[in-house]
């Protein structure tokens, strides 16, 4: 280890003893100097993404390849990431959702999938804030954009931890329109064998498909596929291999889950999802149970969703940087969104009709 990421790691420990009773809800900013942040149209320009990257995520619905961490950066994350497996944590009560199974006596052997560890956390609240992370997001979005939540998940050596093929979006309706984004980020080196995420190319065209569980088999997606889709399904899906440190971006509708870890090492992840500024609450009637919500029809702002970029000076060097390789800022259209919803109904009565007569 060399001297700077001994040192990186001894501000990780007194971090991690320091935050362990703090709320950082409203601070939307970063904590601390582990994300050294640009101030230049260069020093953004270092994290952009190419036009052929840019292609490559519009076309297929994801991206993969894309450095978020250096190495020390995961060891203070890692760090701090044995805390929050405490289901006893003094700040449990910030958790949006806490699942943490087959305890024993080694974290390392949980199943872990919690969500809001920004609120607790220093290193977590801090990666939402990365660079390289930002300056991604942005270019894919194409505008201003805010947290929507974070997330945790975990998968123990020679274990299974499956998660069902699904869209994101399906479980975000509570918000509209669509105008989310994904960054998955891995804490160790994922390969298929540990359970790292699988994409099928091109599903993010699929339309809005309904929900079939995240920890059923891995089968169970067919029931609500179209015949062309089921065969998309099981000759193109593509996984994210992926050093430690690294991230893939995907689309809110693009098809994706994992395997099993059946490898001998741990697999964590971290992911940020984010929603671009003037997406607005759509919760009707739904229970939110710890998630904090707005009424239906105001934007998704306030405390919980913050700004992840600091200021009109800050989106003007990062356009810059970005140059042509970014997405148009599109308006958010409400009545698309209408429109797709009465499609994804269209297609699952569709769907319905095909097997009942199959």
């Amino acid at each position: 280890m060399t001297a700077r990421s001994r040192s990186r790691s001894r501000d990780g420990q007194r971090r991690l003893q320091e935050s362990r009773c703090s709320d950082f809800t409203d601070q939307h900013a970063p904590l601390s100097d582990l994300f050294e942040q640009p101030s230049t149209v260069e020093g953004w320009a270092k994290y952009a993404l190419s036009e052929a990257q840019i292609a490559q995520f519009n076309r297929d619905g994801y991206l993969t390849g894309v450095r978020i961490l250096s190495n020390e950066q995961v060891e203070v994350l890692c760090a701090e990431l044995e805390a929050l497996y405490d289901r006893n944590h003094p700040r449990a009560d910030l958790w949006y959702q806490f699942d943490c199974i087959l305890p024993t006596d080694n974290p390392r052997d949980k199943l872990f999938n919690s969500l809001g560890a920004w609120r607790m956390s220093a290193g977590f609240h801090d990666i939402c804030w990365s660079p390289a992370f930002r300056m991604a997001a942005f270019q894919l979005l194409g505008s201003q954009y805010r947290l929507l939540h974070d997330q945790l998940f975990c998968k123990p050596a020679k274990d299974g931890g499956v998660v069902s093929w699904h869209q994101d979006y399906a479980y975000w309706t509570w918000t509209k329109p669509l105008a989310h984004l994904t960054c998955w980020v891995g804490l160790d080196d994922v390969s298929t064998e540990s359970g790292g995420l699988c994409y099928v190319p091109g599903s993010h065209t699929w339309g809005l498909l309904p929900t079939t569980g995240l920890a059923a088999d891995m089968e169970w997606v067919k029931q609500v596929l179209d015949p062309s889709q089921v065969e998309q399904l099981q000759n193109c899906k593509a996984p994210a291999e992926l050093p430690k440190g690294y991230a893939s971006f995907h689309h809110p509708l693009t098809m994706h889950g994992s395997y099993g870890n059946t490898s001998s090492n741990v697999r964590r992840g971290t992911a940020i999802h984010v929603m671009r500024d003037g997406v607005v609450s759509n919760i009707g009637k739904r229970d939110m149970g710890n998630f904090p919500a707005p009424p239906s029809g105001t934007v998704m702002q306030g405390p919980c969703y913050p700004m992840l970029i600091a200021n009109d000076a800050e989106l003007g060097l990062m356009s810059k940087a970005a140059g042509k390789a970014c997405n148009p800022a599109l308006p958010l259209d409400l009545a698309e969104y209408d429109a797709m919803m009465l499609q994804a109904l269209r297609q699952r009565l569709q769907v319905e009709r095909q097997r009942s007569t199959s």
